[in-house]
């Protein structure tokens, strides 16, 4: 019989697992697994989890946030014996699981993550550290992992948006050396993301619409300091339309880019919060995750990124 690791956060989105846990650890037995089932204690637990159990699975499930997803495959990508992940999103936002296509429901997305098939993404490089889909500094970026989980159970994605607010007065601003792909730009900048996936925070047009979530490179969009009330607006208008005003963002792809400043800066990395630094060098690791995936959003991701290269081709 086939074994499968299943952590779970009882705490994530309202507790959205509790009354279906019954019926997806059916659906694991009926997928011919047998589980052990672990729920997360505390920050970190099931990182440490990951990192550190003995014994063979052919297959780990997490369920949880962003966070937790986080946690799981920092900690998998620690071990030698790697193994696919299958993911249950039960967060607020839940950005990674959307952009892959990964069902909203809960029991449809349990039976994807045992009987769907192995995406092999790319996956960050953060210092010492490791991302899935997002390392983040500046504005709102400290929303997600200071908004307490009681706010986020009853508000959802409202609470992010409240807590957001509070930080429009007193803007911090950091003057950043940024190296990639042989470019320098150096400025002042009071946001900066380094993106695997189609949405940030909820919202879909941040990022752009030319995301290939295996090609080995990342979407980094960097934001100048306005100058006045004018150009705030003129910045929250073009993301919120997609629509990437040079005059106020750098925007760009790039396998591997070092961010490097006089003060250390507060970063995030999938919500949660990474640690102040005044030098930071992101990688990507091409391919380096494994995800289960319904075959057909499998093969959708695929065209798309055909689509998108093709046209990448045409334009160069």
């Amino acid at each position: 019989m086939k074994r499968l690791l299943f952590i779970y956060n009882p705490n994530a989105g309202k507790g959205l697992l509790k009354p279906k846990l019954s019926d997806i650890l059916d659906i694991f037995v009926k997928a011919g697994y047998e589980v052990t089932v672990y729920p997360t204690q505390k920050y970190r637990d099931g990182y440490k989890k990951v990192a550190r159990f003995e014994g063979e699975y052919d297959l780990l499930v997490c369920s949880g946030g962003d966070g937790t997803l986080d946690e799981v495959v920092t900690g998998m990508m620690q071990r030698e014996d790697k193994i696919p992940i299958g993911y249950i999103p039960t967060g607020t936002t839940n950005d990674f699981a959307n952009s892959l296509h990964i069902p909203k429901d809960l029991l449809k997305a349990a039976d994807v993550a045992v009987n769907g098939e192995p995406f092999a993404c790319d996956i960050g490089r953060f210092n010492k550290d490791v991302f899935v889909y997002i390392a983040a500094f500046g504005l709102f970026t400290d929303v997600s992992y200071q908004t307490k989980q009681e706010i986020k159970n009853v508000l959802g994605h409202l609470a992010y948006v409240l807590e957001g607010t509070k930080r429009l007065f007193g803007i911090p601003s950091y003057r950043i050396r940024v190296t990639h792909d042989g470019e320098v730009i150096e400025d002042e900048f009071v946001f900066g993301m380094v993106t695997n996936s189609k949405s940030v925070g909820g919202f879909r047009n941040m990022i752009g619409k030319n995301v290939v979530f295996d090609d080995g490179e990342f979407e980094a969009t960097l934001i100048k300091f306005p100058k006045n009330p004018l150009e705030l607006n003129d910045i929250i208008l073009s993301l919120a339309t997609g629509q990437q005003d040079s005059k106020y963002m750098y925007s760009f792809k790039t396998k591997e880019v070092v961010f490097e400043s006089l003060e250390e800066i507060p970063w995030t990395l999938d919500g949660e919060f990474g640690g102040e630094h005044d030098s930071v060098h992101i990688k990507n690791e091409r391919q380096g995750l494994e995800i289960m995936i319904d075959p057909e959003n499998k093969s959708t991701l695929m065209y798309e990124a055909a689509e998108i290269l093709l046209e990448a081709g045409k334009e160069g």
